[in-house]
């Protein structure tokens, strides 16, 4: 018992040791300002002087919120607030959505034969065009040509029974039954030579539609099963796009839209598809809807197979207005900005916080529907410190410095190039309804597209010939 006692005596000492350190740690810097042993003449200077310096470390000085130079203090109006702002730019947004997709043909098939056989004849290359009827592989007919002679010498034989009992009835030599007996052995034979033709069609495969010839898969002396492969023809004028939209969007796309595609086979190409059809089942398990599109393809810039994303255009607006998205001050379920106008005072600016609605959102910027006008300044870095109407702020250009918030100059200054301002924000690729963006914003969703031209690789558009004559997507 002793011990413990002992040992609970000396931890109440360790703790309150500990406790008086602290203590004069933390009063320390106070202690060190105070005189001391100045003289008395001194002691009132040095309190003064401590005053104020005390009242920096307690956050009142000139940077601190309820100093001099701050916007709550008395003094806020004499100290302006350093702020980065943009200009509102007015440009072309194409109200759209992504998605991906896959490329078929418009008219594809695995040519098979009906009938079993051994290969007679190839009569196509591999790669080569084709068109509609042109025989392709011709399998063994030696029998079925047999067959077909058989035919026709019976189909002749049973005509001239049947002139020769309609000649004898006419002259009452015999019964009409004898007469409609060769008819009837008239008709089984015409019966057979059909049966027979048709057994021969069926060893000439022939092309189904005008295309282009795959790679073939037999050789000549093989012999073919009824199904077996023997090439794909692909109708390459024409592809289809097909891919999947939320069900949200069901009531907003229609037949007829347009739709920006970019292959990443084909960087910097652009392409554009028209909507054919949407699917009227919604798919239950992915809540999403089918929609097919048709791209020409006369320029063969593309082939069935190909991984391709896809940019559902559903509206285009000219003029709309765009601020950078870290203007944006979120607040009770409200959107703001602080835009900066021109003080009471020559060369002031003042801030003013203006209530927004917005619209399209695009990757670095948003589009503004009410509350600003092209051209005001908005606040994009300090707004924080800007608690109140009417604070004077300082403007501080960032463009040199690499800065993405003051890169449109004063409030006063002029405002930045479309494109400049565009490429500052971070983010929102290029396109327009005439050439589509070889490169798409990523992210889900509805988005934006700012219109404008499309870079390359080289920094240069891709320049493809223009087919000519009708586009096959527009037939039929």
């Amino acid at each position: 018992m002793a011990y413990r006692k002992r040992y609970a005596a000396t931890a109440v000492i360790g703790l309150a040791l500990v406790s008086a350190a602290g203590w004069w740690l933390l009063n320390r810097p106070s202690q060190a300002q105070s005189p001391g042993a100045a003289p008395a003449g001194g002691a009132a200077a040095g309190a003064s002087a401590s005053a104020p310096a005390a009242a920096g470390v307690r956050g009142a000085g000139p940077g601190g919120p309820g100093g001099a130079g701050g916007p709550g203090g008395p003094g806020g109006a004499g100290r302006p607030v350093a702020v980065e702002v943009a200009k509102v730019a007015a440009m072309t947004l194409v109200d759209e959505t992504q998605a991906t997709g896959t490329l078929r043909s418009r008219q594809g098939v695995m040519l098979r034969p009906e009938v079993a056989g051994r290969v007679k004849q190839i009569l196509f290359e591999d790669g080569q065009r084709v068109r509609k009827g042109q025989l392709l592989v011709q399998l063994e007919d030696q029998l079925q040509q047999a067959q077909l002679a058989q035919s026709r010498a019976e189909l002749s034989i049973a005509q001239a029974n049947h002139q020769r009992n309609q000649e004898l009835v006419a002259q009452n030599f015999v019964s009409q039954r004898s007469a409609d007996e060769t008819a009837a052995a008239l008709e089984v034979a015409r019966a057979r030579l059909a049966l027979a033709e048709a057994t021969l069609q069926r060893l000439r495969i022939v092309a189904p539609f005008d295309g282009v010839a795959g790679l073939r898969m037999v050789n000549v002396g093989d012999y073919l099963k009824d199904g077996a492969d023997i090439v794909n023809i692909e109708d390459l004028d024409a592809l289809l796009v097909d891919f999947r939209l939320p069900e949200r969007f069901q009531s907003r796309v229609r037949a007829g839209q347009s739709a920006q595609l970019s292959a990443d086979a084909l960087p910097g190409r652009p392409l554009s598809a028209l909507i054919q059809a949407i699917d009227p089942l919604i798919d239950a398990n992915a809540r999403s809807v089918g929609v097919r599109g048709c791209i020409d393809n006369r320029s063969r810039q593309l082939r069935p197979g190909m991984f391709v994303r896809v940019n559902a255009v559903f509206g285009q607006r000219e003029n709309a207005l765009v601020v950078p998205e870290e203007a944006i001050v979120p607040q009770g379920g409200r959107a703001f900005v602080v835009k900066v106008v021109p003080g009471e005072q020559p060369g002031q600016s003042v801030s003013q916080r203006v209530p927004v609605r917005t619209g399209l959102r695009l990757p670095g910027r948003v589009e503004i529907l009410e509350g600003l006008q092209a051209g005001d300044s908005v606040v994009v870095a300090g707004q924080q410190r800007l608690q109140r109407d009417g604070l004077p702020v300082r403007v501080v250009d960032m463009s040199r410095g690499g800065g993405a918030g003051g890169a449109a100059g004063g409030a006063g200054g002029p405002a930045r190039p479309a494109s400049e301002a565009a490429s500052a924000a971070g983010g929102a690729s290029t396109g327009s309804s005439a050439a589509p963006a070889g490169a798409m914003p990523r992210g889900e969703g509805p988005g934006a597209r700012l219109a404008a031209g499309v870079p390359g690789q080289g920094g240069a558009p891709v320049r493809v010939p223009a087919p000519t004559g009708p586009n096959p997507c527009l037939r039929g």
